[in-house]
């Protein structure tokens, strides 16, 4: 069992509490650095998407997670960042200028985005932030003398000081996990400082925060530009990825899934992005294998234990048109969500976090101990 004793307040703001973070998390950069010399070139390709998809999870979380600013419009961002790589190119703009520049033009409209939802909340602005995605991807589908419509927009191979850096390479697969570690480090800095506290204290409680002189509406408004900044970077790295973009890949169905990540993974902790991303991002071949390879498997089985042929045949052709079904993807996000939501609303880092608790305090462990509270001012009861 390990106890910290904190004794200044410089141990309270370490980026690593003890030595036993700094073993861990440089085994694991070992791991991530080997990767390509290891694995397959498809699992390469899902990992890229892990990194972006992390990215916007990290960026989500600024506004959700820390901030409590529901959003549905991320997606919006990630097409606002992909589309400014994608004009920019037109005119032969070097990787570097392009790739700052879609973060602060995201973040500019995010701060823009920021200031009509200072006075909605809830639901009211869960549905400002789907209006504004639904006009942004709109106005990508009309203004095609800078998008081209929905023929879509080709993004060249990405540059970076004269060397190619093709998507598929191991170059490539380095830049976007240099970005979500830089896009991480920088979080954890941001949310030690006088602004991240600030961030909490509104989430927490707005009437407590704006007691302490916290300017409420000016911390809302740096949340959305911060959270659309770092959105905007990873919709460069999304375009290159895929090589070409189009309207309809910014839909409302990505916005929610990068709610998914967040809430599956863990809505109070950098380490739920990553690990909402993983899912979110291995759930599709795991739908291939339910599709392609289940029902082989299960007429195998049936046909193992005593069934006739006719009847594992029968079983064979149920399950495959079980899982050709249209929108069963959807039906288990929802399935996946409900259960998350009622059975483990810290997600995937909290179930972790009680796993390590329970083998560090065995066999003291009480299941109290992550037993969910209500945390409120009186004037705020009835809200």
């Amino acid at each position: 069992m390990r106890f910290l004793f904190k004794t200044d307040y410089e141990d309270d703001i370490k980026l690593f509490p003890h030595s036993g973070y700094v073993v861990t998390y440089g085994i694991l950069v070992a791991l991530l650095l080997i990767a390509p010399y290891v694995l397959s070139s498809y699992l390469m390709s899902q990992l890229v998407f892990v990194c972006i998809y992390a990215t916007v999870g990290v960026a989500l979380l600024i506004l959700t997670g820390f901030t409590g600013q529901a959003s549905l419009g991320h997606a919006a961002f990630l097409a606002i960042g992909a589309y400014t790589a994608a004009y920019l190119q037109t005119y032969n703009v070097p990787f570097p200028v392009y790739f700052l520049a879609a973060g602060a033009l995201t973040g500019i409209i995010g701060a823009l985005v920021g200031f009509p939802a200072l006075r909605l909340t809830g639901i009211y602005l869960v549905i400002a932030t789907i209006s504004f995605a639904l006009i942004v991807e709109e106005v990508l589908a009309r203004w095609e003398s800078v998008t081209n419509g929905n023929e879509g927009m080709r993004i060249k191979t990405l540059s970076l000081l004269g060397v190619t850096v093709p998507r598929d390479s191991p170059a490539f697969y380095y830049l976007c996990l240099a970005v979500l570690v830089l896009t991480i480090v920088g979080t954890l800095n941001l949310l030690r400082s006088p602004t991240g506290r600030a961030f909490v204290a509104i989430r927490d409680s707005e009437t407590a925060a704006r007691s302490m002189g916290v300017n409420v509406a000016l911390y809302k408004v740096k949340s959305f530009a911060i959270s659309a900044a770092i959105t905007g970077l990873a919709g460069v790295l999304f375009a290159h990825k895929l090589s070409f973009i189009s309207p309809e890949m910014f839909t409302l169905q990505l916005s929610i899934e990068f709610i998914i990540v967040i809430l599956i993974g863990g809505a109070f902790s950098l380490h739920g992005a990553v690990l909402g991303a993983i899912f979110i991002v291995m759930i599709d071949p795991f739908l291939t294998y339910l599709k392609d390879d289940m029902p082989g498997i299960i007429a195998g089985v049936t046909a193992t234990f005593g069934a006739s042929p006719a009847t594992a045949g029968n079983v064979q052709s149920k399950v495959a048109a079980f899982a050709s079904l249209n929108g069963l993807k959807g039906a288990i996000y929802g399935i996946i969500i409900v259960l998350f939501v009622l059975f483990e609303p810290l997600g995937l880092y909290g179930r972790w976090l009680k796993i390590k608790l329970f083998f560090q305090l065995f066999p003291l462990y009480k299941r109290a101990t992550f037993k969910r509270q209500k945390i409120y001012v009186k004037s705020e009861r009835n809200r």
